[in-house]
């Protein structure tokens, strides 16, 4: 029992690592992957798992940006160090919509929305949503183009826009980097700036998970941690590649792709909900 439950969780690990980069909803397809790949734990421990293993993700990010995220490097310069830290204030400006609206609605959203249908009719409107978006800017060229470009209007814009991502299905990474074309950045920039403002809002989302696991009166034994463990180390290590697989792919590419594999899926998804 307990070695398929580590078979399990690298499963479910392999799948964080992928899609919580790329624009096709991670909390969507774990949400997906546990009618299919269940764990032998309890339901709140499920609940919790889905989103503490994104902490792997998080840490790959940390791990392959940490030159460009620490403001303390003893190689960059006074003004780069200050440009670091201008980032940083803009990422927790951006975290701001989804902290105040998210935590109040956290308990009514896991109640309401993560379920099959719900994850597979946000998966169509956001696939929809990136090819529509993808041409209506294909002759449009974005104003922000770096990091440095990006302002703290621009920063709020896309807070916003994550707060959208509160819905399973949506996508995290899809709804910020959407926002951010839509608001005239590029590809490149809106990606890289999604990343960052995953660190603190994924750390955040995973410490409530784990304080409400606590105190609902459930604990961690030595293989539920186990267990745990092996997903978020697997995470990490997938997202990595993951990671560098769409900053490479989006230098010559759009998002397209994605929107169609996103209206597929959701799609299979619905049929697969009324005929089970």
């Amino acid at each position: 029992m307990f070695l398929a439950n580590v078979i399990k969780a690298i499963l479910l690990g392999i799948i964080e690592g992928i899609t919580e980069w790329l624009p096709i909803s991670s909390t969507g397809h774990l949400i997906l992957a546990d009618e299919f790949i269940k764990l032998n734990e309890s339901e709140a421990f499920m609940t919790m798992f889905n989103v503490v293993i994104q902490l792997g993700a998080i840490l790959a990010v940390v791990v392959l940006y940490f030159h460009k995220l620490n403001p303390f490097s003893p190689s960059k310069t006074k003004q780069e160090n200050r440009d670091t830290w201008s980032l940083w204030f803009k990422v927790v400006v951006a975290i701001i919509p989804s902290a105040i609206i998210g935590l109040p609605l956290d308990n009514w959203l896991e109640e309401h929305f993560h379920k099959f249908l719900p994850v597979a009719i946000m998966l169509i409107v956001y696939g929809i949503a990136f090819i529509l978006v993808e041409k209506h800017n294909k002759t449009k060229e974005p104003k922000v183009n770096t990091l440095a470009d990006i302002s703290y209007r621009y920063a709020l814009m896309i807070g916003m826009f994550q707060v959208l991502a509160l819905i399973p299905g949506t996508s995290r990474s899809g709804a910020t980097i959407l926002g951010g074309i839509l608001i005239g950045g590029s590809r490149f920039v809106s990606a890289e700036f999604s990343f960052f403002l995953g660190i603190p809002t994924m750390f955040g989302a995973s410490l409530l998970k784990i304080v409400k696991f606590i105190l609902d009166g459930n604990s961690f034994n030595m293989q539920s941690t186990i267990i745990l463990l092996i997903g978020t180390l697997v995470s990490f290590i997938v997202s990595i590649i993951a990671i560098k697989f769409l900053m490479n792919y989006i230098k010559k590419n759009d998002f397209t792709a994605f929107g169609w594999y996103r209206i597929v899926l959701g799609a299979i998804l619905i049929g697969y909900t009324f005929l089970r």
